[in-house]
């Protein structure tokens, strides 16, 4: 576990009274991709939003670079290196492309990521920078949420349902991009329902069902079938 740049261990998380995470452990190194699977209910949301400091109601602990976070908050966490990409992009309606993507480096943390990075990576943004972000596609709002969680130079990136709701060109574009993403050894949990892409996409990957790990592994040491029976509970 020393050389983890993230372990959870033994992390159970509630909304209200029903427990959705029962007692989930894992280690993610520094650069891997790992990627989350399920289906809708897993518990895969509630486990990146008790990563990020968003779900109060937890036992187990979260330790990052060695440093339990268990109990900090959300703003404390992404100070420290950890950024979500939230499911439904959850841009800020009253501001512009650009205004949002400020929003992100306001933690001034070093690293490779500025304004001019994210244009590089996504040129249609420069171009709509003055834009409300409610006027643009559903694929460019992914970018502008994108944009906006690397622009805080995070060590750890959590990205919820990259591709949901839109169009595969577009999501193969924004998978495209995902190597340059993660190039300068980023380390990033993707939640994706796509599991053909998602595997394609990692080093490892964690299969929940019902708040459960159900398999985990490198995607090439499991069958499909192993790894169906896994997502829907047949084992």
């Amino acid at each position: 576990m020393s050389d983890a740049l993230l372990a959870i261990e033994n992390l159970e998380a509630w909304y209200g009274d029903a427990k959705v995470l029962h007692g989930l452990s894992f280690d993610l190194k520094q650069g891997e991709v790992l990627a989350l699977i399920g289906a809708n209910g897993a518990g895969k949301s509630t486990l990146l939003k008790s990563i990020c400091g968003l779900l109060r109601k937890k036992t187990g602990h979260v330790h990052f670079k060695g440093q339990d976070i268990s109990n900090n908050v959300a703003n404390e966490i992404v100070a420290m290196g950890i950024a979500l990409v939230p499911e439904g992009r959850r841009l800020f309606p009253s501001l512009s492309v650009e205004e949002n993507l400020v929003l992100g480096g306001k933690v001034e943390r070093k690293g490779p990521w500025s304004l001019s990075a994210i244009y590089n990576l996504f040129p249609i943004l420069k171009e709509k920078r003055n834009a409300p972000s409610t006027s643009l596609s559903g694929g460019q709002q992914q970018m502008v949420a994108i944009g906006r969680g690397l622009m805080s130079n995070p060590e750890l990136i959590l990205l919820d349902e990259l591709s949901l709701g839109l169009a595969p060109i577009v999501i193969k574009d924004i998978y495209d991009m995902l190597p340059k993403i993660v190039g300068n050894g980023l380390t990033a949990i993707l939640v994706e329902q796509d599991v053909t892409r998602a595997l394609s996409s990692c080093q490892q990957f964690l299969c929940m069902q019902e708040g459960h790990i159900s398999l985990a592994g490198a995607p090439k040491a499991y069958s499909k079938d192993q790894i169906s029976a896994a997502y829907f509970g047949m084992q």
